[in-house]
């Protein structure tokens, strides 16, 4: 995925990868009046314990016992039938990636419709399968994320979720361009309150991917 987007990425919006068909899709995402928040916890990525590992195979096992190639093939009503089968932790971690796998769909649909408020309702459901059927989450990411919402549409936020690898490192928050600077204060203010820890921010827009320049390019 990194690779795909340092190369792929395109300053009109997002990509949506399917690694299935090795296909990637630009969604247009371009509207100076919505804004990415990066938010940092600043806690140190740990997934050299083998917790990556851990998740992969179990969704591997998922995926056996479902009887597909892979939880790509799989639907949340497969799932949910084999409940008499899977190792709870199993059936919980294929209940995330295929919601997940619905959810990126639904997301780029409402993200060309420019429905912003729908986007932002699935990054906090995607955080919640994130923390509670993945368990990829840590406390300082959701507390950040319980803070985007505490804040919510009045205050600008339309939705945030933890993003990367997990077990630590940032938040991806959707925000009203004018707000950005109000929420990131009182995300930074209010985390450091519940944490000790000291937040770093930034924001982020669609950029184009790796590609040679000239020396009399513009930058």
């Amino acid at each position: 995925m990194d690779q795909l987007a340092s190369v792929l990425g395109d300053q009109a919006g997002a990509l949506l990868i399917d690694c299935q068909f090795e296909l990637v899709r630009l969604v247009p995402f371009a509207d100076p009046q919505v804004s990415v928040l990066i938010c940092n916890t600043n806690i140190r990525h740990a997934l050299a314990d083998g917790a990556y590992s851990r998740r992969r195979a179990e969704c591997t096992e998922a995926a056996r016992q479902l009887g597909v190639p892979t939880l790509r093939d799989a639907t949340p009503d497969m799932v949910d039938a084999a409940r008499g089968i899977f190792d709870p932790v199993v059936r919980r971690r294929a209940r995330h990636v295929v919601t997940e796998n619905a959810r990126t769909l639904a997301a780029a649909e409402h993200l060309e419709a420019r429905d912003f408020a729908s986007v932002g309702a699935l990054m906090y459901e995607s955080h919640r399968s994130l923390r509670d059927d993945f368990e990829v989450s840590c406390p300082e990411l959701d507390v950040l994320v319980d803070l985007a919402g505490d804040i919510g549409d009045a205050g600008g936020v339309f939705g945030s979720r933890m993003t990367g690898g997990g077990f630590g490192g940032c938040t991806v928050t959707l925000v009203r361009t004018r707000s950005v600077a109000t929420v990131a204060d009182k995300l930074a203010v209010e985390y450091k309150q519940r944490t000790g820890r000291t937040l770093t921010h930034f924001v982020s827009k669609p950029a184009r991917g790796a590609h040679l320049v000239t020396a009399t390019e513009e930058p």
